[in-house]
């Protein structure tokens, strides 16, 4: 398909080769088009003028972090929760599913989202992102929102991210390759960039804090090791590339390959399981990066097999490359 074509024109496109289709995917991803251009003026604002009235003398002051926060996710629910094909959201941000308000009609399709991932980085400025995918209810429309919430990863039907920085980018999947766009500021559409993205096999970089080596146990210290070893046959080391930023380090190593890790803490009480969510943060990439021919893997098991137990549930990740990530998993397996 041409480049340059909108988001809208694409996904109008591929919903005529299905005649099976509600138009359900082309309103919900056409409105969370719409409020991604939103928060990304409220970002590009808070760059330029916000950050400086209340930065503090080292970072961004947590009162401004959480009010982007909230400003992103309110403007989520906002503009999605008249769609009439929604029957529930979930956000990182509440501790329970966000019901669609009575006055407006609702539909089979559950809402998951992380509405501004690594927003504590906004006065560096590193690149921030919305991270969002879709589950369709199964059962009952009125019964039993909370399990068909906590389906496998597997069982999403479309998932994506927008990512706000030098570029504004959307990136999404419905399960039939994974497609990118550009926001062009001057028609202020987002226009076909990326067709098809295929992620490399293996790639040459690794994103990982390595600050918190020591929390980690010994088969993923080798994991880490590995990759900084210089092997000429196997294209070693690796090159560390780390922000902070989930959604930034994940695009980046999707375009170029690559590997991203945010493995148990198991020697910190405060993270044994891991920082990153399963359902808003990682289910969601998990499902891009395997529509792209990548893998994710908690180093025992593939990520979008994982039940999940509760909204807010944190688990390791190894994601990226499908060689790199399996080699990852074969050292903590004890298998290489």
């Amino acid at each position: 398909m041409a480049k340059g074509i909108t988001v809208t024109e694409f996904i109008l496109s591929r919903q005529k080769e299905r005649p099976e289709a509600t138009g359900a995917f082309t309103s919900i991803l056409s409105e969370m088009t719409v409020a991604a251009k939103i928060i990304a003026k409220k970002v590009d604002k808070a760059n330029l003028s916000d950050a400086l009235d209340t930065v503090e003398s080292e970072s961004v002051g947590e009162a401004f972090v959480q009010k982007l926060r909230e400003y992103a996710n309110f403007t989520i629910m906002n503009r999605l929760s008249h769609v009439g094909y929604l029957a529930c959201m979930v956000s990182k941000m509440n501790t329970d599913l966000i019901p669609i308000p009575e006055e407006y009609p609702r539909g089979n399709y559950i809402l998951i989202f992380d509405p501004l991932g690594g927003v504590t980085n906004i006065d560096v400025p590193v690149t921030i992102g919305t991270v969002f995918s879709i589950i369709k209810k199964e059962g009952p429309r009125e019964f039993g929102l909370m399990a068909e919430a906590l389906k496998p990863g597997y069982k999403q039907v479309a998932a994506g991210y927008f990512i706000y920085g030098s570029s504004k980018i959307m990136v999404y999947t419905t399960g039939d390759g994974v497609h990118g766009f550009t926001l062009q500021p001057s028609i202020g559409e987002f226009l076909l960039s990326h067709e098809n993205i295929r992620i490399p096999d293996k790639g040459k970089t690794y994103s990982v804090n390595e600050g918190n080596y020591y929390f980690w146990d010994e088969r993923v210290q080798d994991v880490i090791e590995y990759f900084k070893t210089p092997d000429i046959k196997t294209g070693r080391p690796y090159t560390a590339r780390y922000t902070g930023s989930f959604v930034t380090d994940f695009h980046r190593n999707l375009l170029k390959g690559g590997i991203y890790m945010y493995p148990a803490n198991s020697k910190d009480p405060l993270k044994p399981h891991g920082k990153l969510m399963l359902t808003c943060e990682v289910n969601p990439l998990a499902f891009v990066v395997e529509q792209a021919g990548g893998y994710a893997s908690t180093g025992f098991e593939r990520i979008l097999d994982i039940q999940p137990q509760h909204l807010h549930q944190r688990v390791p990740v190894f994601i990226g490359s499908a060689e790199d990530v399996r080699m990852a998993e074969g050292i903590i397996q004890g298998k290489r």
